[in-house]
């Protein structure tokens, strides 16, 4: 309970179910557990606000094999904020995209952290987020490094 009341997940792969509309795949982590946050009509509304901060208004009602991979992903970040996690865990979040929709992800990334003071923990092997990182942690032959921000 704690997991999903606190914490959202981006998995690289997605991990959407096929058969629910990317709306049923966002409102999933609050339908989960002995608590809901939100009553069905606001579910709905933050849901819809969350697809469309990720770009997706309009594909709510499309099932994922209608998407491409990177609108799949997109869905993926929706569904790991529809609790108002403190804090998002997300493994190469950005490792499918394309370069336009992944420089966007990691403003949306920046904004949800400025704004709304979400912490993201990201797993990656690209360069590029270290330049938008508060902290780079890296991992090299097993021993943790951090690694000075320029």
């Amino acid at each position: 309970m704690l997991r999903n009341a606190k914490i959202g997940f981006v998995f690289q792969f997605h991990q959407l179910l096929p058969e629910f509309t990317v709306l049923e795949n966002v409102k999933l982590p609050n339908m989960i557990g002995l608590e809901q946050r939100f009553q069905p009509t606001q579910l709905s509304e933050r849901c819809m606000e969350l697809i469309e901060l990720v770009g997706l208004g309009g594909k709510e009602h499309r099932l994922p094999s209608q998407l491409s991979g990177g609108e799949r992903q997109r869905v993926g970040v929706a569904r790991a904020l529809v609790n108002n996690p403190k804090i998002v865990f997300a493994d190469e979040p950005s490792g499918n995209l394309d370069v336009d929709t992944s420089s966007s992800l990691h403003q949306l990334f920046l904004n949800l952290n400025k704004d709304r003071g979400v912490t993201f923990v990201i797993a990656t092997h690209k360069e590029s987020m270290c330049g938008i990182s508060n902290r780079v942690v890296a991992l090299k032959e097993g021993r943790c490094e951090v690694k000075p921000l320029v």
